[in-house]
């Protein structure tokens, strides 16, 4: 049975109302209340294992007592747990809700993949030149690699939460992490490519123009959208559901490391419709797994609102949301 661990902080005057949200809820299992104890912040301590189709509505309530402000909440996963009295919670009250996402746990996780330390230019930048490499060698495994190093569809997702939740400042911090990260991969490609040029290291066939990987990047067609909407899909459920496998073939699945390589590859070359192409690639993978994002978050939190509400309307459980 899959639940979450909470720990919260609550001043003395709300703990009250808190313990009796708690208690009055059959998903919430395993409440420990210790007044008086916790420091920094200070206030009474509480715990407690909470079944992760009744979570949002655990957490929403416990915000709307505004633990989150005047004490802390915080929520832990919980990878196994052995309890019949949970089980039969589960399955009385819950139903289909039993596999809910937590959608707090959710945006935790994509919050943290949207903030751009130095390291995360370094990466798109390492990820571009093995890229490069890839193309000049005509190596599809060097392609495939540059893919999984790249960071860049942290800030995607975040940039697509922050269209969700109308969060400006997430969608401009996204989008200028995205801008000056890439800018900076494709001049390091551009100008590593200029050297591999000038000392000609390139492959025979990439001189004599057999470039059977550059031509499937700069190309963009029906099948870049497809894939990148289908791998849009699939990374934000995967995402919702902690998926890492399923993630990690996302990040092998678009044209976007690879298409910012091909443009500073195809220019050091002075192949102008490559570039040209590559760049389209590029921004066409961009904005469709945006948009795919956020279509596909706000479909998600609609199916398990209705999903729900339905439950709410057999009167065993009020219904769910993010």
């Amino acid at each position: 049975m899959d639940m979450i661990h909470v720990r919260a902080v609550s001043p003395p005057d709300v703990t009250g109302e808190a313990v009796a949200l708690l208690a009055g809820d059959p998903c919430v299992l395993n409440l420990i209340v210790q007044p008086g104890v916790a420091r920094n912040p200070d206030g009474d301590a509480i715990a407690c294992d909470v079944l992760t189709g009744a979570a949002n509505d655990v957490l929403r309530g416990l915000r709307a007592l505004r633990l989150d402000h005047r004490g802390s909440i915080v929520i832990e996963p919980v990878d196994m747990a052995f309890s019949g009295r949970a089980a039969d919670a589960g399955a009385r009250d819950l139903g289909p809700l039993t596999r809910a996402p937590v959608w707090e746990q959710v945006e935790a996780r994509i919050r943290s993949q949207g903030t751009y330390a130095p390291s995360f230019f370094l990466y798109l930048v390492i990820a571009g030149l093995i890229g490069s490499v890839g193309i000049v060698t005509n190596s599809q495994i060097l392609i495939v690699a540059a893919m999984v190093v790249g960071p860049e569809y942290g800030a995607i997702v975040s940039v697509a939460l922050g269209i969700d939740r109308r969060d400006r400042t997430r969608i401009r911090q996204g989008l200028r992490a995205l801008f000056v990260g890439f800018v900076l991969a494709i001049v390091a490609t551009l100008l590593f490519s200029l050297l591999i040029r000038a000392f000609d290291l390139e492959s025979r066939a990439f001189g004599l123009g057999l470039r059977p990987v550059s031509n499937l990047i700069n190309t963009p067609n029906f099948f870049s959208v497809a894939v990148a909407t289908l791998a849009g899909i699939v990374g934000i459920v995967s995402l919702t559901e902690a998926r890492t496998s399923a993630l990690l073939g996302v990040f092998i699945s678009v044209t976007t490391i690879p298409a910012a390589a091909d443009v500073g590859v195809s220019v050091a070359f002075a192949a102008w419709r490559e570039a040209w192409g590559s760049l389209v690639q590029l921004l066409l993978n961009i904005v469709v797994l945006v948009a795919v994002g956020t279509a596909t978050l706000r479909l998600q939190r609609e199916i398990w609102r209705r999903v729900g509400r339905r439950r709410g309307q057999t009167g065993r459980r009020p219904g769910h949301g993010g």
